[in-house]
């Protein structure tokens, strides 16, 4: 299958590039052969547990098959990693050696795997695969870690988004890329990463008010205006 070829996901247009947000929480940039992920934290699991939180120590190994899946469906040219692909300075030397190899033979199978740093992962671990750059401009987009408030044609992760939205009674609550035709803010793709709503202040300055959510849910992606959000409920 090509990087085009679905009927599950959502096309959107970016400071005129074309592109494709996955049911995964991937990106796709089809004329460009790009792939992009955001967030993917890796040992995340083992960095709680080191400090007494004890999370199931598979949340490496999750992410990087969800990972593998969408790389072989998509072949890409290009896998760009937004920032936080690592939850910390000493992530790899936690990973385990069958993570450790297969996410060497993930970077090694694609032309060009690209790190971009993270405020979790300043200095991406060495001996991986891949290049290291602080940004890394294509064409009209520009893909970093944060967004910059007042930034165009800017890709970005760190935030998590999700949405809320009342459907058939009930409140949904999941992961979605946030866009105003100028920006874009990725989903976090990693298995332990959650979501903050996208109506939270964190948010305030950075999408034009009329900004619009693709939900990922169920293996689809599900387009909503920013007026059909709900914020989180107070606890």
């Amino acid at each position: 299958m090509s990087l085009t070829e679905s009927t599950c996901r959502a096309a959107l247009t970016l400071c005129g590039a074309d592109l494709l947000a996955d049911p995964s929480g991937a990106l796709l940039w089809p004329d460009e052969g790009i792939l992009a992920v955001a967030d993917l934290h890796l040992e995340k699991g083992s960095a709680f547990a080191a400090r007494g939180r004890m999370l199931p120590p598979y949340d490496t190994r999750a992410t990087l098959g969800r990972l593998a899946e969408i790389i072989a469906m998509a072949r890409p040219a290009r896998v760009l990693c937004l920032g936080d692909s690592f939850h910390d300075r000493r992530a790899a030397e936690r990973m385990d050696p069958a993570d450790v190899q297969r996410l060497r033979g993930l970077t090694a199978a694609v032309a060009d795997w690209v790190w971009i740093t993270g405020n979790h992962d300043p200095e991406p671990p060495q001996g991986l695969g891949g290049r290291v750059v602080a940004e890394l401009s294509v064409g009209p987009l520009t893909f970093r870690h944060e967004a910059q408030p007042g930034a165009v044609g800017e890709l970005s992760g760190h935030l998590h988004p999700a949405a809320a939205v009342a459907l058939a009674g009930r409140r949904v609550r999941e992961r979605c890329f946030a866009h105003d035709g100028a920006k874009l803010i990725l989903p976090a793709f990693g298995s332990f990463t959650g979501g903050l709503n996208v109506l939270d202040a964190a948010f305030d300055g950075l999408l034009d008010p009329d900004f619009e959510v693709l939900m990922t849910a169920r293996g689809r992606v599900y387009r909503f205006p920013c007026a059909r959000l709900s914020p989180d409920r107070a606890r």
